[in-house]
């Protein structure tokens, strides 16, 4: 299991668009990933789930994999996050 922190700066956080470029990431792996704000952890490949978790931007969220690709995973989409979804 790998887990690493990542702050949302983009204002409009991790809603619509950028939810979808995240599930997209995510969905490149074959590790089981996880998204955690506060105390709820969602399924990381499922819109909904991520979308159900309200982050708007200055949340720090944890992502969580674990699995065959669990490090490059997490830094994938901590990379994904840092660059404001501009991929």
């Amino acid at each position: 299991m790998y887990v690493k922190e990542v702050t949302v700066e983009n204002q409009v956080g991790l809603h619509a668009r950028p939810a979808t470029f995240f599930i997209q990431k995510a969905n490149e792996f074959k590790s089981s990933i996880w998204v955690e704000k506060e105390e709820r952890r969602v399924n990381a490949k499922s819109l909904l789930g991520v979308l159900s978790l309200g982050i708007v931007g200055g949340t720090t969220i944890r992502i969580i994999a674990d699995g065959a690709d669990e490090q490059a995973a997490v830094d994938g989409l901590i990379k994904l996050v840092e660059s404001g979804f501009a991929e």
